[in-house]
């Protein structure tokens, strides 16, 4: 399998397991020292630090009921970024955003993930 494939076939599972609740799946496809960055000022902004807090992280921000609709998994030479549409709804305030999640890869593995959005202030209102 092409270097190519293999990022895709990451970026591919990574999303499954992101869409269906699978934390034991996601923490498979994580180097142990992996980190995720997010945008803005909330209650999942920052750095988390570990392959167990980006698992604790990627599990609050499913807690909120967000669709994650994959737009497109986009690989570059050595690592790989999904392209998503995240959407939810939490009484009156809406959550409707683009966003890149980009990943950088080691040895077959996600070392670090960071996501680009579209509407941070959005962002912070639904994140509280």
């Amino acid at each position: 399998m092409s270097q190519y494939e293999t990022a895709y076939q990451l970026g591919k599972k990574f999303h499954a397991f992101l869409a269906a609740g699978d934390w034991d799946g996601i923490r498979t496809l994580l180097a142990d020292d992996a980190t995720w960055t997010l945008p803005g000022d909330n209650t999942i902004s920052g750095t988390a630090e570990g392959a167990d807090a980006v698992v604790e992280r990627a599990k609050k921000i499913a807690s909120y009921g967000l669709n994650f609709e994959l737009l497109h998994i986009l690989v570059s030479r050595e690592n790989m970024a999904l392209s998503l549409h995240n959407t939810a709804r939490r009484g009156e305030v809406r959550l409707d955003e683009y966003l890149s999640t980009v990943c950088r890869l080691r040895d077959g593995k996600i070392a670090s993930i960071e996501t680009y959005l579209s509407d941070v202030p959005g962002m912070n209102a639904f994140f509280v």
